[in-house]
This record gives structure tokens, sequence and C-alpha cells, in this order.
């Protein structure tokens, strides 16, 4: 019998300002060039409109990526790739290490129709700006309409979408998925998101009716007060005031720059996978007892 292996499934997801809307994710089951992570953000361009701004990591600092969101009018702020050197003595200079240069176009990538690059630009204006540590991207040119300290506060709110992902996996309890079947487990991760744009609205709603940012209040107080409710019975169509009202008073604290290790803090414990069926393992227990513990 063939040892168990663990499926893959890879996501996308497309995390929009509270006050505007809520999650969009794409999903798929097999690993290939075609559904990498920018293949599936290119999936997911439908989803912006007009006059968004879309923040990202080093990884969607790419050529062709932002020429299709430039052509949907979409400006992005990026950090740069690291495979790419910026030369700020080059280009045209807007403040210290601050200017604007052009990407010529790069070779077609395999993903690509021989008609879908004949439609891409011939390069790219872009501003490249070294704020901090990093250096950042944006399609943005004018810097007296957004300086560098306006840039690299834009681009910290990016760190939001950290804290999305956590409140999805672990406030919503979707780190773990319980189902059998790959269909049914894609059916829990999207009574997830549903979940999580509902939690969402609500604290749209309370926030506009308290005339505060919806970032300002606390995910994990709204489904806890969401759930105390609507295990009372309670009907918000009915009383909504009342339960707005007590969404918009825990609020969470403002705390920019924040840095934490990517580290465990508890053990795990010291038992080995489990690679096999659960019935084959308890045949192996019976017959040949419990392994030794690793010292």
């Amino acid at each position: 019998m063939q040892p168990l292996t663990a499926p893959t499934t890879r996501s996308k997801t497309h995390l929009a300002h509270p006050s505007k809307r809520g999650l969009a994710a794409r999903f798929v089951r097999w690993l290939t060039t075609a559904n990498s992570e920018l293949g599936l953000v290119r999936g997911l361009l439908e989803v912006f409109r007009t006059g968004d701004v879309m923040l990202a990591d080093a990884l969607y600092c790419n050529y062709f990526l932002i020429a299709m969101l430039l052509e949907r009018d979409v400006d992005v702020v990026f950090k740069q790739n690291g495979a790419r050197i910026t030369d700020f003595r080059r280009g045209w200079q807007l403040d210290t290490r601050d200017h604007i240069v052009f990407w010529p176009k790069p070779a077609r990538p395999e993903w690509m129709t021989p008609e879908q690059y004949a439609r891409m630009p011939e390069d790219l204006m872009l501003r490249e700006a070294k704020v901090g540590r990093q250096v950042l991207v944006t399609t943005m040119v004018s810097a007296r309409d957004l300086g560098k300290a306006e840039l690299s506060e834009l681009y910290a709110r990016r760190w939001n979408v950290e804290l999305d992902l956590r409140n999805l996996k672990t406030t919503t309890g979707m780190d773990v998925l319980s189902c059998q079947t790959p269909q049914m487990n894609e059916k829990q991760l999207w009574v997830h998101l549903l979940a999580y744009n509902v939690i969402r609205l609500l604290m749209a709603q309370a926030a506009c009716k308290a005339g505060v940012d919806p970032r300002g209040l606390s995910f994990k107080h709204t489904v806890q007060l969401w759930t105390e409710w609507t295990a009372r019975g309670l009907c918000a169509a009915q009383d909504n005031q009342r339960l707005f009202v007590l969404i918009a008073q825990s609020k969470v604290g403002h705390r920019p720059g924040r840095i934490e290790p990517r580290m465990r803090k508890r053990r795990p414990k010291p038992y080995p996978w489990l690679k096999v069926p659960r019935a084959q393992a308890r045949r192996q227990v019976q017959r040949h007892g419990h392994a030794c513990r690793p010292k």
C-alpha cells in the first residue's frame, strides 16, 4: 500500500479595504506553472476597479502584471524584486534616491500568447523610491501628489493583509479542515470566506454608524458578539442599531511599525507523522508495539 500524502491546494485571495468590498479568492488543486501565485492573481484581475491601488510584496513586482493592472487603470505599490538592480543614478531624479525610470518589455513568457505579448507596451514608466531599507516601485509617478513619506505609509497598509489572513485562518478556524474529500474541503473553504465577508460587512456598517475607521474595530470581538447574538435567537435586521453600537465599542490599539519574529513559541510533541491509514497503524501497534520516541 502506498503511504498517504497530503493533497495540495493553492489559493490566492484579494483583500480590499473593509469599507469597500470584502474578500475574493481562487483555488486550484494542482500546482503547475499555469497556476503559480502570479498566475492565480492574474485570474483575479476582474475584481479590481478603476482607481484601485494594489499593494503587494516583491514577488508581484512583475512587468506583465503591472502592465495588465495599468490597462485597467489600477495603480500599484510593490516592493522591488531582489532580482532587479536599482540604480538611482539613472532616470529622472525626483528626490534623494527617488527617480522615474522606464522598464523595457522583457521576452515573452511561456504562459503568454503572441497576441497578448504584442498588445503589451514596449516600456513602462515607473517610480522607484528607497524608503528606509527597502525600495518601492509604484505607478504613481508624481512626487507632488505622493511624497516618499506618504508612499511609505501607503505601503505599510499591506501588513493588514497578514492580519486579515490570520483572522481568516485562526479566528474563524480555517487553519484545520475536517472534511475527508477535496470537494468538501473546497466547500468548507468557501463557507469560511462567506463568514469572513459577513463579519467584515457588520464591521463596516458599525464603523459607518459610529463614524470610525473599520480597521480600528476588533474582528475577534465581532465574531464573538455575532456568535452570542445568534445563539440567543436575536434578529440583526430588527435590532441592528444596538448590534452596531456593541460592535463599535471594542477598538484595537494603533501599533505602527510592529515587528514580530516568525517563530513558534510552544514546542511540538515528539511523535512521528501518521503517514499510513489509521487502521493499518493500529495493526502495526498491536503487532509490534508503539514506536520508540526520538530522544
